[in-house]
């Protein structure tokens, strides 16, 4: 199986960097990143700049572009072999709930899956405000494969992905794996003003809210009881039920 593998931290990031060695072993797999830190990027591309692509030090391809871009590369590229799967991974951090409408991981996998191709998206659930934690990634990757081998037996609908969410913990201590819907976080925290060194007034984005429909069936709670969250998601954004009740008003 051929393998495309890309990700939004980053040609560098040391998630994906242990998914190339996990997948490496078992399947044929390349490497398309960004050069830089993506996250956040949703399905951008990169329409207004040309794409530049360059051999990094670590052998994995380079792009000044987006988590999308790079999935458009690898299979519209006709620079590598049009890949069997697209994985994006290891995000160091969750996407969970309302997390998947901004996530460059998840993006990159619906661009492949966009482009006719299953994928899948993966996320190690750190607590990114505590940079001296351990970080298992090693963990998500091992649940990768363990999923991968098995999407021949059981493969993917051609409208669907899988997000992935794994617990930061070692693998032994995961409980299971379970299917899930998306929870939904509270909003979050205020926008906080600053000033940059010549005086001008900036903006951050303050911390991401915390879980508001967390409870039982949700990716939230998955991980949070230490088990591998597994969400289907979908490229086709149509709410289908809704269609007659609309069809209806319309007519009136």
């Amino acid at each position: 199986m051929r393998i495309l593998l890309s990700n939004d931290d980053g040609v560098f990031a040391p998630g994906i960097a242990c998914m190339y060695d996990y997948l490496s072993e078992h399947f044929d797999v390349t490497v398309i990143a960004p050069d830089r830190n993506c996250s956040g990027m949703s399905n951008a591309l990169s329409l207004h700049q040309p794409l530049r692509v360059q051999k990094a030090d670590n052998g994995f391809y380079s792009v000044n572009g987006t988590p999308s871009d790079c999935v458009q590369l690898g299979i519209n590229g006709g620079f590598i072999d049009i890949p069997d799967l697209v994985v994006s991974g290891i995000n160091d951090g969750p996407n969970l709930g309302d997390d998947t409408i901004y996530s460059g991981t998840v993006a990159a996998a619906l661009e492949g899956r966009h482009l006719g191709h299953p994928a899948i998206a993966i996320s190690l659930c750190c607590d990114k405000s505590s940079p001296k934690q351990n970080l298992h990634f090693e963990t998500a990757a091992s649940i990768t494969v363990d999923l991968i081998k098995n999407l021949d037996a059981h493969p993917l609908d051609a409208t669907q992905i899988l997000n992935v969410n794994v617990p930061n913990i070692p693998k032994s201590k995961v409980k299971g794996i379970l299917a899930t819907r998306c929870g939904k976080r509270h909003k979050a925290e205020t926008m906080f003003e600053d000033k940059d060194p010549f005086g001008r007034r900036i903006f951050w984005y303050g911390r991401i809210g915390e879980g508001a429909d967390a409870g039982e069936g949700t990716d939230f709670s998955a991980v949070n009881s230490d088990y591998c969250s597994v969400t289907p998601l979908s490229t086709d954004m149509t709410v289908h039920q809704q269609l007659n009740k609309i069809n209806d008003w319309l007519k009136e």
